[in-house]
């Protein structure tokens, strides 16, 4: 199974704050991301991790990389600061190129949410980075659609990864609701 997270910001004690997370501390919300994650994810299974993985030394990020089942495909975002080789040393295959557009699947995998223009028809941009905001009500109407996007930072996922079978019922509402 193929599942898509972002924005998990292990060991970031403000991202508490700045996104209204329920955590009384770093500690248990890494800990409850990690065990939601172990709870979906099986060793077998391919996990893209939409960006901003884990902001600590790189003791902490080796340690939170090892505690997750799956093949972890890592496309960087604005907190991403290590080296490639870093991410990749630790077993990360990492995209850095983004959008990586996963054909078989029309969907566009970002950190950032690209604008419409450079979303192609059918498809769809799975992405982060906006937190708890809404695209429909935090961004230009006339740049960005909500049919077009599905923000997966762990914010609005209820701190879990989100299946490729999810991602096609989420598409499949959407299209119903906006034709």
């Amino acid at each position: 199974m193929i599942y898509f997270i972002s924005d998990t910001h292990f060991y970031h004690s403000n991202i508490i704050k700045y996104c209204n997370r329920t955590f009384k501390d770093v500690n248990e919300m890494n800990e409850t991301i990690i065990s939601n994650w172990r709870f979906f994810i099986t060793k077998d299974d391919i996990v893209y991790h939409l960006g901003d993985f884990c902001l600590s030394s790189d003791d902490d990020i080796k340690n939170i990389f090892n505690r997750l089942n799956g093949n972890k495909i890592l496309i960087r975002g604005n907190h991403d600061r290590k080296s490639v080789k870093f991410y990749k040393d630790i077993g990360f295959e990492i995209l850095t190129h983004a959008p990586i557009i996963l054909e078989e699947y029309k969907l566009i995998l970002s950190h950032v949410p690209l604008p419409d223009v450079k979303i192609k028809n059918g498809y769809i941009n799975l992405h982060g980075h906006i937190h708890n905001k809404n695209i429909s009500e935090d961004y230009p109407k006339n740049i960005y659609s909500e049919i077009k996007h599905i923000n997966l930072s762990v914010d609005v996922t209820d701190y879990k990864p989100v299946s490729l079978d999810k991602i096609n019922e989420i598409r499949s509402k959407n299209y119903e609701i906006k034709r």
